[in-house]
């Protein structure tokens, strides 16, 4: 089956703010070397599908940067590719009006590349996803629509797209943040979320486009499409926690997906990168992460404790103690300075004596001598953002020409 992949990229991510300040939430810095929308275009990569066009709109140049250094634009063929896509205005002065809108706005493009179907797929998630695994679910059943779901238990799902079953994974409902939702038939303590990735056949894409909804503006597939669209096709849920992804570790969890869309889940995602049986263990040489190339030198510690972090390329850690946190690339920390449970990105510099615990700072900041940020509430609260999860955000420092 010819396929394309339609990257949902124009998040404005409101609530990862100040990190989201002049950055879309997909350009977001993650894991010490990567982005957030590295795991997407991996997913899609690893799992054989080249061909990819990435839908932008807010905050949108960090990422059009990123990706045009990162990822190659073109491959072997000329279908291969990954191409940025902002609001080509082709209908009208305006902006993506939803989901299925930045889809519909951009069928002349989709037209020429004549897929068989469209995985339409989230940029602003951290997991691993074998999408043959679900195509096979897809053509198996004969599917117009296939819904990415996972298991939650039904105390948590109503922030989520809830997704109504029966017994053979057809879809027979589905409620967009319903107070009560529900349950899976058969376990009644948890529900099926919607994912956000989809897989629908073109034919049946272009007739809900042209036929069904040409004359509503504003389209969304979770609070439009999807509630209706399963009364009327062949719509299944597709049971993200059934894959078997290539080179898992037995201590993983093999169904890791989370929503990094505010402060505190970012942090704990970054923190579930590390220890001993990391919940989500990036060290898979079957499904790596792809990732921008950088030619800096390797990590350098001098007289320096590490345990338990993720120290990127091109840092120097000089008589300082480094206890489950992560540095991005070029990180400087200097003498008898102290960071416990911390993400610290790009370029940053940590001046002598200064002690850090439970913050994020964003690239190219500097941190003067004898500081303590993450101590005293008080004192941060003068000084810094504070989320309400109690972490403290040092916003994006301006660029060293270093």
């Amino acid at each position: 089956m010819r396929t394309l992949g339609v990257i949902m990229a124009g998040g404005k991510g409101e609530r990862l703010y100040p990190l989201t300040k002049e950055r879309s939430k997909p350009a977001v810095p993650f894991g010490g070397k990567y982005r957030i929308v590295d795991f997407v275009l991996s997913n899609m990569v690893n799992s054989g599908v080249f061909a990819n066009y990435v839908l932008v709109q807010y905050m949108s140049q960090s990422l059009i940067e990123y990706l045009r250094q990162s990822w190659r634009s073109n491959g072997i063929t000329r279908d291969q590719f990954i191409t940025v896509v902002p609001p080509q205005m082709r209908m009208g002065e305006m902006w993506y009006r939803g989901t299925a809108d930045a889809v519909r706005q951009n069928l002349n493009i989709i037209n020429d590349h004549s897929p068989d179907a469209l995985a339409i797929f989230g940029a602003d998630h951290v997991y691993r996803m074998d999408i043959r695994q679900m195509m096979k679910f897809h053509l198996d059943n004969n599917a117009d629509v296939t819904i990415a779901a996972q298991r939650v238990p039904i105390k948590m799902a109503s922030g989520f797209g809830i997704v109504s079953v029966d017994g053979k994974s057809r879809v027979n409902g589905f409620e967009e943040k319903p107070k009560d939702p529900k349950p899976i038939p058969g376990d009644p303590n948890f529900a099926y979320v919607s994912m956000g990735n989809y897989i629908f056949n073109y034919d049946v894409l272009v007739k809900i486009f042209h036929e069904e909804y040409a004359d509503i503006p504003g389209l969304d597939f979770g609070k439009t499409i999807l509630p209706a669209i399963y009364k009327r096709g062949r719509v299944f849920a597709y049971n993200f926690d059934g894959q078997v992804l290539p080179g898992i570790k037995s201590y993983e969890d093999g169904s890791y997906w989370r929503d990094v869309g505010t402060i505190e889940s970012y942090w704990q995602t970054n923190m579930d990168l590390l220890g001993a049986k990391p919940k989500l263990d990036l060290n898979n040489p079957k499904w790596p992460i792809h990732s921008a190339s950088f030619n800096s030198p390797p990590a350098r510690y001098q007289d320096a404790s590490v345990s338990d972090s993720m120290i990127s390329d091109g840092c120097v850690v000089s008589g300082s103690e480094i206890r489950k946190s992560i540095l991005g690339r070029n990180v400087q920390v200097h003498e008898k300075c102290v960071i416990e449970e911390c993400v610290i990105m790009d370029g940053c510099e940590i001046k002598p004596g200064t002690r850090l615990k439970r913050v994020i700072m964003d690239r190219f900041n500097c941190i003067g001598p004898r500081e303590k940020i993450g101590i005293d509430t008080d004192a941060d609260a003068q000084h810094h953002y504070i989320d309400p999860s109690g972490i403290v955000v040092i916003p994006r420092g301006k660029t060293m020409s270093s």
